[in-house]
């Protein structure tokens, strides 16, 4: 552990006065019979809300066998997010853990993935990397992140039209510090100028190439999602090809955020909407079905809405991360909280409404920018912050923490390579 290292070191416990809170034990008797069971700790490693800021969109990559005793080192960026605005985010900001969460470095500025002025229409505006996801890439052996570009106007407001690639880092493990950020290419510009995969949970192909799904507005309309195939040697994200494209045709904003995974030998991907979460599937990874809503098992609507749901897969059993209504949860901004986690019947791709359980409950404030990381075969994290709009949301008990839920799995997780 370099000097540096421990300076930033401090204590959960006096941080945050107790230690990490196990919610529940395990799921028990589960459809398929493999007896896959989890247990839930909860830390709040940092907190962020005085009346201006909060943290917003924390994820995490890991580095294998960085931390203490082969374990491996956490690393964790998030946004801060101006409170006076929509979507305003100023700085990108970093913390890591060498054991397994139960010390962090305090939250420092990332000099790399800090906004920057440019150009635009002959106006310089500022361009901040942002909806940020860190996740290990292991043919390059390099902790890779990737988000997308926010514009804003000069005056730090979002507007529409507005250009938006996606942007991406590389982490530095000689000096624990994140590269200045890079756009990827693309091909067609005219096609691509609102291009990104903010949000989106990625997919590395043993090869090495990644399956990264993308939203873009092709028309200017409505935004349509396809995967695009990139190739990466370590330091440059680089275009390969993409797969056919969805949308929908109706008075939405179209198709947002998406998320995929494998599992069985398959590839799922799941969308964001304004009135419902889509789910679809493909063999190849790159050509996509028909996007379906998701629904319970019982046939009825998920009721998850206008933000983001995330894979956690596991060798014996895929699950997905969602927020929804019908949770005595009216108060909460488009019902974003609690957070829960469900089994997937894969085959017939939709929840188990019988696996459901609680990974973060509700205190007021939006729970729905998660991110999702397998940090060993035995454990899974979901990370997400309280984000503190509207103003008021408070006094339902949040305070700004960030959440990270420990999943621990009683079964090895084959998937898991590091």
């Amino acid at each position: 552990m370099n000097d540096g290292f421990k300076r930033r070191l401090f204590l959960q416990k006096s941080l945050l006065g107790g230690a990490s809170l196990l919610v529940h034990p395990v799921i028990s008797a589960l459809p398929d019979g493999k007896n896959l069971d989890y247990s839930l700790d909860h830390i709040k490693p940092t907190k962020l809300f005085d009346g201006e800021k909060c943290w917003v969109h924390p994820r995490a990559g890991i580095v294998p066998k960085l931390g203490e005793g082969k374990n491996p080192r956490v690393v964790m960026t998030m946004n801060t997010l101006d409170l006076i605005g929509s979507d305003v985010f100023k700085g990108m900001y970093g913390m890591q853990t060498d054991d397994m969460g139960q010390n962090w470095t305090e939250a420092e500025k990332i000099p790399g993935l800090t906004p920057r002025f440019e150009e635009i229409d002959s106006v310089q505006r500022p361009v901040a990397a942002s909806d940020f996801w860190p996740q290990y890439h292991r043919k390059s052996g390099v902790l890779l992140g990737i988000g997308h570009t926010v514009v804003y106007t000069p005056e730090w407001k979002v507007v529409m039209p507005r250009p938006r690639q996606t942007s991406y880092s590389v982490y530095d493990e000689s000096t624990g510090e994140w590269r200045e950020w890079k756009k990827l290419a693309m091909p067609n510009e005219e096609k691509f100028v609102n291009a990104g995969a903010g949000c989106a949970q990625r997919y590395d192909n043993k090869d090495g190439t990644i399956f990264l799904p993308l939203s873009f507005y092709p028309s200017g309309k409505n935004s349509h999602i396809t995967v695009v195939k990139c190739g990466f040697d370590g330091r440059d994200l680089t275009y390969i090809s993409q797969g056919n494209e969805l949308n929908v045709d109706d008075d939405t904003r179209g198709l947002h955020e998406a998320s995929m995974t494998r599992y069985k030998g398959k590839y799922y991907m799941t969308i964001r909407n304004d009135k419902k979460g889509f789910i679809t599937s493909s063999d190849d990874g790159l050509q996509y079905q028909p996007i379906r809503p998701w629904t319970f098992d019982d046939g009825s609507d998920l009721g998850s809405y206008n933000t983001q749901q995330h894979w956690v897969t596991h060798s014996k059993g895929l699950f997905l991360v969602y927020t929804r209504r019908g949770a005595n949860n009216d108060h909460v901004f488009r019902h974003r909280a609690p957070l829960f986690m469900a089994r997937v019947d894969e085959e017939k791709m939709c929840v188990i409404r019988s696996t459901e359980r609680i990974l973060v409950e509700e205190k007021g404030a939006r729970l729905g920018n998660f991110g999702v990381c397998d940090v060993s075969k035995d454990e899974t994290w979901v990370t997400v912050s309280e984000w503190m709009q509207p103003k008021g949301v408070e006094k339902y008990g949040s305070d700004g923490s960030v959440w990270i839920a420990k999943i621990k799995w009683n079964q090895a997780n084959r998937y898991f390579k590091a």
